[in-house]
């Protein structure tokens, strides 16, 4: 087995058909989703202001990058990480209703990112939020807004292998739901991401509840950011958080793929609460912030999907470099072409 493609993997596809069959998954994708979820695009930014609050933070460590504009006094930018809470922002101030969201095509540069099989520091997904009624904020709507994107990836599969034919049947009829601390009772010897490849395998699709939170051990399945995903809202008995992730089982990597982020996003009482869990509760003076907490905002669900995660999933692919141009170590290169596999 060698480190970055499996042993005797020979891609389906050549360059030129992987990249009309990208086409294919993107377009075929987007529209599945904005009629499941009833979605309008719309355009986004690159970068925003530095110390705005609007940027994602993510795990709280990673760097963005930033530069400055000399036409404008050398004002600090920096590129987007994560679009999570300028998405809100923007369903406030179009006047979108309850029922109704968005969704845009989101690129950014994680320089702090693993850079692997399913890594690399640059980022390409679908960022959407649906604003929700306040009677809504559940974990029977988490669930069923889960179950929508999931059936729109499943129709995408299909649609897909109408042209571009596999012999792997990839997603099953159903998502499994597994709470991050049901997990961690079934299997307290395992690291979070090992229970993540044992509940994938098993079921083929799953969608971890709880995501950012610490868990009887005292360890997170996951780290998430304290001003989007709400992850400390008790709901059932013993279990918190109203987010989580579709995982999958990757035939080709023989390993879960996590194709999703997502979850219902804070409140008020949500926010205060998390801010002061992680320390940092200075960032209630930021714009963004200051916003939320004074009642601008309507109450959203939304999330992020892996975009060249999505199509190397669907169309078979060892290796997010067969499906995105970005920078890779000379080791991958290397083996590469020895193996023959072509990368973008």
């Amino acid at each position: 087995m060698s480190k970055s493609f499996p042993e005797g993997y020979k891609p389906v596809l050549d360059i030129r058909q992987t990249e009309k069959a990208i086409k294919n998954v993107k377009d075929t994708f987007q529209r599945e989703l904005s009629g499941e979820l009833k979605l309008s695009r719309v355009t986004s930014p690159l970068f925003v202001p530095k110390g705005s609050g609007i940027n994602d933070d993510l795990n709280g460590i990673e760097r963005p990058v930033r530069f400055e504009i000399g036409n404008m006094n050398n004002k600090e930018m920096e590129i987007v990480q994560s679009l999570a809470k300028w998405k809100r922002m923007v369903l406030a101030d179009y006047g979108y209703q309850a029922n109704h969201g968005l969704y845009t095509d989101m690129n950014a540069i994680r320089p702090d990112d693993d850079i692997d099989e399913i890594h690399s520091i640059y980022v390409d997904q679908w960022d959407w939020e649906l604003v929700m009624k306040e009677s809504d904020r559940n974990i029977d709507f988490l669930k069923k807004v889960v179950k929508k994107v999931y059936e729109a990836m499943k129709r995408t599969q299909f649609l897909v292998r109408e042209t571009f034919p596999s012999d792997y049947d990839l997603l099953p009829e159903e998502i499994k739901f597994i709470y991050t601390e049901d997990a961690q009772k079934q299997y307290p010897e395992l690291a979070p991401e090992e229970r993540e490849k044992k509940l994938a395998k098993q079921y083929g699709a799953i969608f971890m509840i709880g995501i950012g939170s610490p868990l009887a051990d005292g360890v997170k399945h996951g780290g998430r950011a304290p001003d989007y995903d709400d992850w400390s809202t008790p709901t059932t008995e013993g279990h918190k958080g109203l987010n989580g992730d579709i995982v999958v089982w990757d035939e080709v990597r023989q390993n879960s793929l996590e194709l999703s982020s997502m979850g219902i996003r804070v409140n008020k009482e949500a926010l205060e609460r998390q801010l002061k869990s992680e320390n940092c509760e200075d960032r209630a003076d930021l714009y963004w912030h200051k916003r939320l907490l004074n009642g601008e905002f309507p109450q959203t669900i939304g999330g992020g999907i892996g975009q060249s995660r999505l199509c190397m999933f669907l169309l078979n692919k060892a290796h997010i470099a067969e499906v995105q141009a970005s920078t890779w170590d000379q080791k991958t290169l290397d083996e590469a072409k020895e193996l023959n596999i072509p990368l973008m």
